[in-house]
């Protein structure tokens, strides 16, 4: 079984720097045509795709359609346990506003945001339960930042440590009791 992680595309939000969280924040153009150039780089490729599962933010959504719809393959209905982190207080929020509201730490402190541990607990059970269901078929999982990256800590502790980008796409292969990684956060087809 193959599962192509993906990060949606690029947002307003993103742009301005703001952590998006749960906050249902939609694409902008440039993130559309990431996602089509992702489409297209999928058609190229030798590997063949089922389905399409997203998270239940738009974001995430419109990219799993665009990518479903160039392909030909069913988009199946979202997944929560694929949402972004909630940050809590500090959702909307550029790196100036959080520092001058909270320092430079703001990130060790209670926030109402959701906890890594928490992520990497739901990003396993999905990761469980798409083995379970789906062992027959490749899915592309269209997902955020922070989800994905805590899913790679929790799969590989500290080996994949960079920056989740934007329409990046990540393979990971299973056939027994362990997902091996084939490809990590790769945006060539941006280039």
């Amino acid at each position: 079984m193959l599962l192509g992680l993906i990060r949606h595309g690029l947002t307003d939000w993103n742009v301005l720097g703001r952590i998006q969280g749960q906050s249902d924040i939609p694409l902008n153009e440039e993130g559309r045509k990431q996602a089509r150039l992702l489409g297209a780089r999928l058609q190229e490729e030798p590997y063949q795709w089922d389905a399409v599962v997203t998270s239940g933010l738009s974001r995430a959504r419109e990219t799993g359609e665009i990518i479903a719809s160039l392909l030909g393959i069913e988009l199946l209905q979202p997944d929560v346990r694929l949402n972004e982190r909630s940050f809590g207080q500090v959702e909307g929020l550029t790196q100036a506003e959080r520092e001058s509201k909270w320092g430079a730490d703001w990130h060790l402190l209670e926030l109402g945001q959701e906890s890594e541990e928490a992520m990497r607990r739901r990003g396993l059970e999905f990761l469980q339960a798409v083995w379970e269901e789906n062992r027959d078929r490749n899915l592309l999982v269209v997902s955020h930042g922070a989800f994905l990256a805590q899913l790679f800590t929790a799969l590989y502790e500290d080996k994949h440590t960079e920056r989740i980008g934007n329409l990046s796409l990540t393979i990971l292969e299973r056939q027994d009791i362990e997902w091996s990684p084939v490809l990590y956060n790769c945006t060539k087809h941006l280039l």
